[in-house]
């Protein structure tokens, strides 16, 4: 059974021989049911061909879990040859697929019908072994470990290539999870606060960023390209705005009065009324320095349809929108220091208009 990303196409083929088959049915079964039945007429000596990844994404309903458990279907695809038109008549050959859908995409790169990496932690891996340049605020080397990955930390180690990095802040309390695959099954592993790397995956590196000057963080929970839920905190400075929006009118405030009084209006009594008001509530967060090999951990959140904030001083999680819509991706040679500052909308109404 293949786990598939149904955010990239997914194509479900089945040969079709010189002679003797006419069209192909394609049977698409979502967590049990026929969902869906596709048919086409085909030519010779080549195959036929169904693209399931949107029929079946469909059927993913995506919730914030607090286990990190991640939303999937089971489809079972049924690829059939009919030596009649309109997929009818006598079945010449039947090939079935058996697949778990994810959340999850592939980019160009990745080839035709990817599908997740085995035996690993689903967050990507580091690219680079690039580290983080340290400078003080006079421009020379380090002096203070504020909002910094720590001193004790070996850079190496923490950026090496194809080494899963995690980082969280200081403080009692901040465990984490995340999401695994082994031997084709999703699973979970909890680290707890004095962690340093993932029980079980060597190559993994858990470092603590001490950020008390901001607070302890704010945590941003998004739908990786695997298809599972990560967390990435923002260490340094927030702002909170709010914008506004309303629809108007023009009121006659005209009274008239019972006793021999000509025609006047109260002062206080405003012609151009509002009505339809609402609000929406962005955070703009600053990320802390991150090292340059984590780049991708951004390029997923902007990419990602599913993002939850959960503020320092919140005990909730709410559901966002990455509003930033580009990003210069850094580099230690260019830029020294690697942070990066995004937008996120509250995804509803400040005003409750839930109906």
């Amino acid at each position: 059974m293949a786990n598939i990303a149904l955010r990239s196409p997914q194509f479900k083929y089945i040969q079709i021989p010189v002679s003797g088959v006419a069209s192909a049915k394609c049977v698409v079964n979502i967590d049990g049911i026929n969902r869906y039945t596709l048919i086409r007429n085909t030519t010779k000596n080549t195959t036929a061909n169904f693209d399931i990844s949107e029929l079946a994404r469909d059927y993913l309903d995506i919730t914030y879990d607090s286990f990190f458990v991640p939303q999937t279907v089971i489809i079972i695809t049924t690829l059939t040859t009919y030596a009649a038109l309109n997929g009818v008549g006598t079945a010449i050959s039947t090939v079935t697929f058996n697949d778990v859908g994810f959340e999850a995409y592939g980019t160009y790169e990745d080839g035709a019908n990817p599908e997740l990496p085995d035996n690993t932690i689903l967050i990507s891996k580091s690219v680079t072994n690039a580290v983080i340049n340290r400078v003080t605020s006079t421009g020379g080397e380090l002096e203070s470990t504020q909002c910094l990955v720590p001193l004790g930390v070996n850079f190496d180690s923490v950026t090496t290539e194809n080494r899963v990095t995690i980082l969280y802040p200081t403080g009692i309390g901040y465990s984490g999870i995340v999401a695994t695959m082994t031997a084709g099954v999703v699973g979970t592993q909890i680290f707890s606060q004095g962690a340093t790397t993932i029980l079980g995956y060597p190559n993994s590196v858990i470092a603590r960023v001490n950020c008390t000057k901001y607070g302890n963080g704010n945590e941003i929970t998004f739908i990786n390209k695997f298809g599972v839920q990560q967390v990435l905190w923002f260490f340094l400075k927030k702002d909170k705005s709010m914008a506004r929006k309303n629809e108007g009118y023009k009121s006659n405030t005209i009274t008239y009065p019972n006793t021999n009084n000509p025609a006047t209006y109260s002062i206080t009594d405003a012609p151009n009324k509002v009505f339809n008001t609402t609000a929406k509530q962005t955070h703009k967060l600053s990320s802390g320095y991150y090292p340059e090999g984590l780049n991708d951990y951004f390029e997923q959140l902007l990419l990602s349809e599913y993002v939850w904030l959960k503020l320092e001083s919140s005990t909730v999680r709410i559901p966002v929108k990455v509003k930033t819509s580009s990003i210069k991706f850094k580099s230690s040679v260019n830029d020294r220091l690697i942070e990066y500052t995004i937008d996120f909308e509250e995804a509803f109404d400040y005003i409750n208009n839930i109906r």
